[in-house]
């Protein structure tokens, strides 16, 4: 059986990708909880780093970044937009840290996943549909 190449880059990313992606995300924590960034944006803010995508030839990386308890989107952007500014800084850290041919380029995007998932979760609990069903296990309530 013969393998196409390319075959899995359209749909999903490759194992490669996803250890890549990992190992970045990994490090980018280690760096960001140790160095104090100079960037008004990002001036007591702890950032959370929630996903890390290579691309195929591993040279670019985007990064979900969020700062850690808010949810307001503006300050969101805010951090992303800081991180950004440090992003060549932060790539040169990254290369003493990491075992890769090359240092990815970083690029931070702005990780809206958690406050859709609680938006979700508060129109599912508005309209009824998480409450709980009978109990199955047989025991007294």
């Amino acid at each position: 059986m013969s393998r196409k190449r390319g075959h899995n880059s359209a749909q999903e990313p490759s194992q490669r990708q996803l250890r890549a992606g990992e190992l970045v995300r990994h490090a980018l924590v280690d760096i960001l909880s140790r160095e104090d960034l100079h960037d008004p944006d990002l001036q007591g803010v702890t950032v959370t780093v929630g996903e890390v995508r290579c691309s195929p030839d591993l040279r670019h990386a985007t990064i979900f970044c969020s700062p850690l308890g808010d949810t307001d989107p503006g300050r969101i952007e805010a951090v992303a937009r800081g991180l950004n500014r440090a992003s060549k800084f932060l790539r040169g850290r990254l290369g003493r840290e990491i075992d890769m041919k090359f240092t990815p380029a970083l690029r931070f995007v702005p990780d809206l996943s958690y406050d859709e998932a609680s938006a979700m979760d508060a129109l599912l609990r508005r309209s009824g549909l998480l409450q709980d069903g009978p109990d199955d296990t047989g025991a007294p309530d």
